[in-house]
């Protein structure tokens, strides 16, 4: 294990924040993890465990160890008639692991192509695009508790998974590592192209034979055209989870705003995308100094260079209080604000 010293992390988190961390360490193994937190426990070390830096905004220095998860592989454990269980370490970049499912023709992740970050990520945020989320495909995961070195499995429904929610954000956050994942992908794709513009890009790309590539191919198309690309303008994609409503009080909105649109939960409540409500209160497009908002995704919250975390917090705030002073509804970060 290789410990280094007041390293900064802008090139470890997407938004681009030039903040130090006083100790940092890569590791590739599970082994390598429980030397690091060893390490940690002998200093009395506060740690924190980096993935893609995708998801992140970064408010000040880091006094502890930074590990950087880049435990890699990918490897297919089982094979039924209908299923393959594909297992991927923690560190393989989601991206990658969506093209190897597309390159072997394993369904349920076409959808959630060109989404950043790794796969230790993808359960820890139920991650989700264009009508699918992660736990449709999520069989269990194993991950390593931060504090007694102990080796965990989790299953789905162990994982309490919720919009943008697992168990790893609430009960357990800050508790476990994950270590590596396995999916349980289709071997008879099951189309979802009703969400978003996803049946109009396949048009526009003349599809007459749907595929899980096509559908993937679309996705990026339309990601592509909508979020800025991390290595040119800073940003972590969504800035903001779309908000749940009750149905009596979208319905209220409606009949105030006719052009709201929204997408009914199992629970009976209404997803309303946040990006609508913060256009229509004038931001998308906005830029202070080096901070701003995306001008193609009202989402997305944008460094245009030397923003500090104190530019986007600001920007943020600011949001949230005009969204809700306009529509009564609540936006809240989906970002982890460090």
């Amino acid at each position: 294990m290789r410990i280094l010293k007041n390293i900064s992390l802008k090139p470890f988190n997407t938004f681009g924040i030039d903040v130090t961390a006083a100790f940092f360490t890569e590791i590739t193994s599970l082994e390598l993890l429980q030397e690091a937190l060893h390490y940690a426990n002998e200093k009395n070390m506060r740690t924190l465990i980096l993935g893609g830096g995708s998801n992140v905004l970064f408010t000040q220095d880091f006094d502890g160890l930074v590990i950087k998860n880049s435990i890699p592989a990918i490897k297919i454990l089982e094979e039924t008639e209908e299923h393959v269980y594909v297992n991927a370490g923690g560190g393989v970049l989601w991206h990658e692991f969506v093209l190897f499912c597309l390159r072997n023709d394993y369904a349920g992740v076409e959808n959630l192509a060109l989404i950043p970050g790794c796969v230790g990520a993808s359960p820890m945020q139920n991650i989700g695009a264009y009508g699918v989320e992660i736990k449709e495909v999520f069989h269990d995961l194993n991950a390593l508790n931060r504090f007694d070195f102990s080796q965990q499995k989790f299953n789905n429904s162990e994982c309490k998974f919720g919009y943008r929610e697992s168990i790893f954000k609430n009960q357990y956050k800050d508790e476990f590592v994950i270590t590596d994942v396995t999916y349980r992908l289709n071997k008879k794709p099951q189309f979802k192209i009703e969400y978003g513009a996803i049946r109009q890009q396949l048009e526009t790309d003349g599809v007459k034979d749907l595929s899980i590539q096509a559908i993937a191919n679309a996705v990026i198309t339309i990601r592509s055209s909508k979020l800025p690309d991390p290595k040119v303008m800073g940003n972590a994609g969504s800035f903001f989870k779309n908000p749940s409503i009750p149905l009596t009080e979208f319905e209220h909105l409606k009949e105030k705003f006719p052009q709201i649109a929204g997408y009914p939960n199992s629970d009976g409540s209404v997803k309303i995308a946040a990006g609508w409500l913060i256009e229509q209160c004038g931001f998308k497009g906005l830029r202070r100094g080096n901070a701003g908002v995306h001008d193609k995704q009202a989402l997305v919250l944008v460094n245009h260079g030397n923003a500090t975390s104190g530019d986007i917090l600001q920007l943020c705030s600011d949001i949230t209080s005009v969204v809700f002073e306009k529509f009564g509804v609540p936006i809240t970060p989906e970002v982890n604000i460090i």
